[in-house]
């Protein structure tokens, strides 16, 4: 079976591109930040201690997330560039940074108290996306956040100049639908003119294990 469009092009200089285009600017971490600072009034006193972010890019939100708390940070991106400013920029150590998708993350079983996309499911084949979101459901043992553009029902949206890269869906719904033991702590709506992020929904989700 051909691999989908979305894994060569991820992976390789439209990968690339993406990355030259998305640089952490002081002015973005600070958006990122603003728009953290509502997801963590959710989580109330219970922060996670470890978290994973699935396909972070440079890491703007890996390099918000210190400014609320301490975790230990994990990340798995596809692109070899962006993984060199990861680790060049000193946003995560290298043992830390996993190559891949998301839909076979090498963790273990509930490997960390949170794992999260922003940005990211959009841009996941859907012939991909419900390996995807077992993966993400597997590796947490606690909390997930789920950081997307919204639609009512799936949508398939021209991505610079290209078909089969950006798909909009009711991600939130799809991780009520598809897992019983999870919860919705909360969710909203970050305005891209406040958080840099392109006025996107987000849901925080709680496994009823980990109560």
């Amino acid at each position: 079976m051909t691999s989908p469009k979305s894994l060569q092009f991820w992976s390789g200089q439209f990968g690339n591109d993406y990355t030259d285009r998305n640089s952490a600017s002081l002015e973005a971490v600070r958006g990122r930040v603003r728009a953290w600072a509502q997801i963590f009034k959710a989580f109330g006193n219970d922060l996670p201690k470890s978290v994973l972010e699935i396909g972070p890019n440079v890491g703007m939100n890996l390099r918000a997330l210190p400014a609320f708390f301490g975790p230990e940070l994990y990340a798995i991106e596809p692109n070899a560039k962006a993984r060199r400013v990861l680790i060049e920029d000193g946003v995560l150590p290298e043992a830390h940074l996993i190559e891949g998708f998301g839909h076979n993350i090498p963790l273990g079983d509930g490997a960390v108290e949170l794992s999260f996309t922003s940005g990211v499911l959009i841009h996941v084949d859907p012939t991909l996306l419900d390996k995807t979101l077992d993966e993400i459901h597997r590796v947490s043992s606690k909390y997930i956040v789920c950081i997307e553009y919204f639609s009512p029902k799936p949508e398939v949206i021209t991505y610079r100049d290209e078909q089969d890269l950006l798909f909009k869906n009711d991600f939130g719904g799809l991780y009520l639908d598809r897992f019983s033991d999870l919860e919705l702590v909360d969710y909203g709506f970050f305005w891209k003119r406040m958080t840099s992020i392109d006025d996107a929904n987000w849901w925080l989700f709680k496994k009823l294990h980990g109560r």
